[in-house]
């Protein structure tokens, strides 16, 4: 049999003297018991205290990438704010320069797949007044069949209709710049209007 253990007391309510007797076997197994009862009590303080410092850095990543937002949204309205008079100037004055003075271009590249039926028959090319001169130097040197200019008031200088037996092609760089500053002017009335909702 074994020998019981001995265990000091350190109570002071009204026991005094009493020892507690408690075999060896049990000694371990108390022992045993208590470790696992601390390690369990210190692995759950170790998740809560990791679950916390997740929690804080989730939040913390959250504010962040709020702000990185904020940023972001701010600066794409300030750069669009300051491109806003530039796009609107070159749509409105740089655009319509290019397109009168790329129309005979235009017209020329419209022409070359039409080179082998126009051999025989001219090809009328209907212009501005104003650029008359500029179209028709630019199809003279370039065409290799013969053309016939008709100038017609009503047209713009970045106009040109050309017109062979019964077909019409119509270029129209106006409508091209037009539907351009229209597109820009509805850019930024949506940027604008979204600034106001958001």
């Amino acid at each position: 049999m074994t020998q019981p253990f001995r265990l000091e007391t350190f109570d002071t309510d009204g026991q005094d003297g009493e020892a507690i007797h408690m075999n060896l076997a049990d000694l371990e197994e108390a022992k045993l018991a208590s470790f696992e009862k601390g390690y369990s009590a210190g692995w759950e303080d170790a998740v809560a205290a990791q679950e916390g410092e997740a929690a804080k850095l989730r939040a913390d990543l959250g504010r962040n990438l709020q702000a990185l937002a904020f940023s972001y949204h701010e600066a794409r309205s300030h750069v669009l704010r300051a491109l806003k008079p530039l796009l609107h100037d070159m749509v409105a004055k740089v655009l319509p320069r290019l397109a009168r003075e790329s129309v005979g271009m235009v017209a020329l590249e419209k022409l070359m797949p039409l080179a082998e039926k126009l051999a025989e028959s001219p090809l009328t090319v209907v212009v501005s007044p104003e650029s008359r001169e500029t179209v028709e130097a630019i199809l003279r040197a370039r065409a290799g069949f013969p053309l016939q200019f008709i100038e017609e008031p009503s047209l713009s200088d970045a106009q040109v209709y050309l017109h062979f037996d019964d077909s019409e092609t119509r270029i129209d760089l106006d409508a091209v710049t037009a539907s351009m500053v229209a597109a820009v002017t509805a850019f930024f009335q949506l940027e604008s209007q979204g600034e106001s909702d958001g």
